[in-house]
């Protein structure tokens, strides 16, 4: 697995979290609702906070020690919308301290305080000045951490913009409820954006679940793509029948569907796979070459030996 890929699916996850949480908190505070607990679990300069995971990601692929050239444009202007989210999201948080947490106590003081203590009526008028610029400090704050955020996530679509990256692209499609709303153009829209085109990006997502043995969410991807292909400017893709009785027959070798599993892949390989699927066959070859251990009927042992012959040129390819 790539670590930039990796961690670029890190970068969407936080993203994504803190988002929601984010959301949640603004709504919150408007309904008079937030309390400070809530505040400090998004906004904490450590590993808990998913705001502060977010910053750290971005720092260790964007500013690694030792690289050899300096961040792109858009990889610097998405660690900078990060940056100044996680500060002005700090200075709400101190804020919103001030006025729930000390303000309660500067009306308690009050309270109680020694009537002609001149000392200490100067100190409260002190704290409420203080609580009075706290609170009209807290509603910019709030203000300026919606503006980022949402600055926040510009930056990040303009960063994946281009990118055909399979393991990014199997995220989006996995979390296509999370994104649909928060992109303009909905997932299509960022698969658009990434790839060129919506089927060109289901079929890059599909290739990276092949790769990995994830057959089941390949057939779904390259269905997907199928099912798309054609039905807008880009031509129908040949190649993705093919492909889905690969992942077709490696699913069901790994159900105990031997004779469904020759099945397929001896369709695979009658539609002549090129040069680029070579690479799933060896895969395939060790997989048909135990059944002679996993059944015991001999004709479809000889379908397999068969078969795993026939594959024979591909692994050399």
């Amino acid at each position: 697995m790539d670590d930039t890929s990796a961690g670029c699916v890190e970068l969407v996850r936080e993203y994504l979290d803190v988002h929601e949480r984010m959301v949640e908190l603004f709504e919150q505070f408007r309904a008079g609702e937030l309390d400070f607990g809530s505040v400090r679990d998004l906004c904490t300069d450590d590993e808990r906070s998913p705001l502060f995971r977010l910053k750290e990601r971005c720092h260790t692929l964007f500013r690694r020690e030792g690289a050899d050239r300096s961040p792109m444009r858009r990889e610097a202007l998405f660690d900078l919308a990060v940056g100044s989210l996680f500060h002005e999201a700090m200075k709400f948080r101190e804020n919103f301290y001030q006025k729930v947490v000390y303000a309660p106590r500067v009306r308690a003081l009050r309270n109680n305080a020694v009537a002609g203590d001149a000392e200490e009526v100067e100190l409260l008028r002190e704290f409420d000045k203080i609580q009075a610029a706290a609170v009209a400090r807290v509603d910019e704050a709030l203000q300026e951490t919606e503006a980022l955020l949402a600055h926040t996530g510009d930056q990040l679509w303009a960063f994946l913009r281009g990118r055909r990256d399979g393991l990014i692209t199997r995220y989006l499609i996995e979390q296509r409820d999370r994104v649909e709303p928060l992109h303009p153009g909905g997932l299509d829209g960022l698969l658009e954006q990434m790839h060129g085109e919506v089927t060109e990006g289901y079929v890059v997502a599909g290739l990276s679940y092949l790769a990995s043995a994830h057959f089941g969410p390949a057939l779904t991807a390259l269905t997907t793509a199928s099912d798309r292909s054609g039905s807008g400017a880009a031509p129908p893709r040949s190649d993705l029948a093919r492909l889905s009785c690969y992942a077709l027959g490696m699913r069901a070798f790994l159900e105990g569907d031997y004779p469904a599993s020759l099945g397929q892949l001896e369709a695979w390989l009658d539609a002549e796979p090129d040069g680029f699927e070579a690479r799933y066959a060896s895969l395939a070859h060790a997989a048909i070459s135990r059944i002679d251990r996993l059944v015991e009927d001999e004709v479809l042992v000889l379908r397999a030996a068969s078969l795993a012959e026939r594959m024979e040129p591909l692994l050399a390819s």
